[in-house]
């Protein structure tokens, strides 16, 4: 959506999404979820710039897969685009403490639930996979809200009402901008702090691999855990249909004991939680964005056409999980 440029653009396009809304409320969740899927058939069909890219995404991270398959990964990525307004809209109405667990499914979160549970400082972090909305939600409504951080939308109306919704069952949004402060504050008090955490972080960002090439990732989420000896658990809630239904769970823990005495811990704790967000997508590739602009930045050395710094190889080699297969087709030229 375009940026709003004056008072009745902002209030047209308000309205329009509250118009929107208010009808799909008039249906079963199971009925939009169906829609929802045909309109996401027709954004593929139509929308060939986006449907281009994610084709090219999914070549880079499923270079054995075949084309008819990785079309229908395309295809089913769109659809669940879709699908993920119609829920975030509908999750207030279905996920509460008297119905949460007749639509979520919990996997294996006995130790989450003991670090979240003993009072100190938390870091959660998540992909653009399944739906990280409800994520947010199931852990406020189990117990345990959380602060997320977001980047408010262009149009002050919406981004108020959205707001609104996510807060409803008890997530904090701390917006991008100048939270530095707040996020530091949300951990000394023992708070738990969320992260999407698969943005492309720019040329100056760290680069770690994700599906087998170097994507740009940012440093302030190490950074917070290293300076508040806080753990990051990697986790997602994805969609196990049909309708309003999800599983919650974790895919990684990284405490501060595991990074203490590697020989770059920030970049250890980077690449292991992107890592892990690689881990959940293959699980569900279909739940992912694939038109998400993951591997736009390149690192300085590609740019120039030159070979891999020995100190980028040394980094990467020093990983525990890194093989021989692995580093041969990072050290490689870009697709």
């Amino acid at each position: 959506m375009a940026p709003p440029r004056n008072a009745f653009s902002k209030w047209s396009q308000y309205l329009a999404a509250r118009c929107a809304d208010a009808a799909v409320s008039m249906f079963p969740v199971r009925a939009n979820l169906r829609t929802a899927t045909l309109i996401g058939k027709a954004m593929h069909r139509i929308d060939k710039r986006h449907r281009q890219r994610t084709l090219q995404h999914l070549a880079v991270a499923f270079p054995d897969m075949s084309d008819a398959d990785r079309a229908d990964l395309a295809l089913q990525s769109f659809e669940h685009l879709v699908q993920l307004a119609v829920e975030v809209t509908a999750s207030p109405r279905y996920l509460h403490p008297a119905s949460w667990s007749q639509h979520t499914r919990l996997v294996r979160l006995g130790p989450v639930l003991e670090l979240l549970s003993a009072g100190k400082p938390t870091i959660l972090v998540t992909g653009h996979l399944g739906n990280w909305e409800v994520l947010g939600t199931l852990m406020a409504v189990l117990g345990f809200p959380s602060h997320a951080i977001a980047r408010p939308l262009d149009n002050p109306l919406i981004n108020q009402w959205l707001m609104g919704l996510r807060e409803k069952r008890g997530l904090t949004i701390i917006t991008k901008w100048n939270a530095t402060d707040r996020m530091v504050s949300v951990l000394n008090s023992g708070g738990s702090l969320g992260f999407i955490a698969d943005q492309n972080a720019g040329d100056r960002g760290m680069f770690v691999p994700f599906f087998g090439r170097l994507a740009s990732t940012y440093k302030s989420i190490g950074l917070l855990a290293m300076s508040q000896n806080a753990p990051i658990i990697c986790g997602y809630a994805r969609r196990i249909g049909p309708g309003f239904r999800f599983e919650m769970g974790f895919e990684d823990i990284i405490r501060p004991e595991e990074w203490a005495d590697q020989p770059d811990p920030l970049y250890y704790i980077t690449a292991r939680y992107v890592r892990a967000i690689e881990m959940m997508v293959r699980q569900r590739p279909e739940q992912y964005l694939w038109m998400h602009r993951r591997w736009k930045s390149r690192p300085r050395y590609e740019r120039r056409g030159e070979p891999m710094p020995d100190g980028l190889r040394e980094q990467l080699e020093a990983l525990p999980w890194m093989d021989q297969a692995t580093m041969h087709g990072l050290t490689l030229a870009p697709p």
